[in-house]
């Protein structure tokens, strides 16, 4: 059995609320940077309707009460609570999360609550978005609206998510929302986005006693691609990785990258958008670290500021990678979670979204076999148990994702969901992995649990 001492560990899968709410123009919900970029035909399907969880939500908690999950990880829409970013608070859109977490709380389901998943409100995005620094007030406002509404119900808060894809898709390579191409709007958001984490981790805690604050920080582990690439490298890395990691863990922006960049002419050295304080607030201590991953690279000199870009649609898909065209290496996060806890130490760490995206659709019967999806959770939970093993301090694992959703820019012609969800008539059909994921949680608490946590009956 698992110490008194030892929280049980985690099991959960993940969603955002652009992603699958819906309910775009009810009960005084304002518009997003997302509505605008969809509404100009930037993206594939919109999410107006999305897979109408607003209105569906207690049959989606039903699910997850029969999937046997112990936390759902979901985010609040900032525009169904504050419609225009700040100002006056929607009494009806805080309802709706307040109903939506004491329904967890009815099924035995611990909310993991994500403060800001990309979904700016437009009304902010018109007055500079996250260019303006008057946008982190707003965030730590928005941030003491949400935990004086949901304090006494949530514990576990996460700030921001990926702040990478936000700052740089969204703002140098103009592929997301707000759809910017400028290195220095990239990297002043970026910043900005990790200051307005650091108000929020203070504002949180000052309201929420028994508040557990963190944030999600996607990663993009690489290797070179022969022995001249290993400058790339670390370019990459820099670029990818430890632009983020490194000043939330009090380290400052890395200074061979902040140096790269000031040579080319992207930000000045120190960068203007730095005011005093605001390094030591970036950096305030997390009771854990969020992970998603989702897979590796390679890096070649000349690639060293490339991310891999999306497969389209309907493109054949080699051995080995899944249908978004990213390599499938369990190893990979095993490696970056022993990575992470030999370089940076920090107290927790949550794995906040790992999955894969598969396009198989109900069969004949009605029945959703999705055996790839099945051999990639699997590999990558024995990667999250050798971590665990090799000392890691991982307290939780969250598939991504809960029900197939709209995919940004991608609309829903990527399926990660372990629910099939038909976007036409909103059918919900558990696919096979569903009860592959049901049986691997079952299995564990029926007495495994030691093991995954690296502990003997001892102790």
């Amino acid at each position: 059995m698992t110490s008194a001492s030892t929280p049980p560990f985690i099991w959960g899968v993940a969603t955002s609320a652009y992603q699958i709410e819906g309910g775009r123009r009810e009960e005084g919900k304002g518009e997003s940077i997302w509505d605008r970029f969809a509404d100009e035909g930037r993206m594939g399907t919109g999410g107006d309707v999305a897979c109408d969880h607003y209105h569906r939500w207690e049959q989606d908690l039903d699910l997850l009460a029969e999937l046997g999950v112990t936390a759902y990880r979901f985010s609040v829409a900032w525009t169904r609570i504050l419609p225009n970013g700040d100002g006056d608070v929607n009494a009806e859109g805080l309802s709706f999360y307040r109903g939506l977490v004491e329904g967890m709380r009815e099924r035995g389901i611990e909310p993991w609550l994500t403060l800001y998943h990309w979904d700016l409100p437009q009304a902010l995005q018109d007055r500079g978005g996250w260019l303006n620094r008057q946008t982190v007030d707003a965030f730590a406002g928005y941030a003491g609206v949400v935990a004086d509404g949901l304090g006494d119900v949530v514990t576990h808060w996460i700030t921001q998510n990926e702040p990478w894809v936000a700052a740089f898709l969204g703002h140098r390579d103009g592929v997301f929302a707000p759809g910017l191409t400028d290195w220095n709007a990239a990297l002043t958001a970026a910043h900005h986005l990790l200051l307005s984490h650091g108000r929020a981790v203070e504002t949180i805690r000052d309201k929420v006693a028994s508040a557990r604050v963190g944030i999600a920080i996607d990663c993009r582990p690489a290797t070179p691609a022969s022995s001249i690439d290993i400058d790339a490298t670390r370019h990459f890395d820099g670029f990818r990785n430890r632009w983020f990691f490194d000043p939330i863990f009090g380290r400052g922006y890395p200074g061979d990258i902040l140096g790269a960049y000031s040579s080319a002419g992207r930000i000045v050295d120190p960068p203007e958008f730095v005011h005093d304080g605001d390094m030591a607030t970036i950096a305030t201590p997390l009771d854990f670290l969020g992970l998603n991953y989702y897979t590796t690279t390679v890096v070649s000199s000349g690639s060293e500021e490339e991310d891999e870009p999306f497969r389209p649609p309907g493109v054949d898909q080699p051995d080995g990678v899944t249908e978004m065209g990213w390599l499938i290496d369990p190893e990979g996060l095993r490696d970056y979670l022993v990575h992470l806890s030999t370089e940076y130490s920090p107290p927790s760490i949550a794995v906040t979204e790992n999955g894969a995206s598969y396009s198989s659709a109900p069969d004949p019967d009605g029945e959703v076999h999705d055996a790839l999806r099945i051999d990639y959770l699997e590999s990558h939970i024995a990667a999250v148990v050798e971590a665990i093993e090799m000392g890691v301090p991982v307290e939780g694992y969250f598939v991504w994702s809960f029900l197939d959703n709209i995919e940004w820019v991608m609309g829903t012609s990527q399926r990660f969901g372990l629910v099939w969800v038909d976007f036409e008539s909103l059918e919900r059909v558990p696919k096979e992995s569903f009860y592959w994921y049901q049986a691997k949680i079952r299995e564990l608490a029926d007495g495994d649990s030691d093991q995954l946590m690296g502990k003997s009956p001892a102790d």
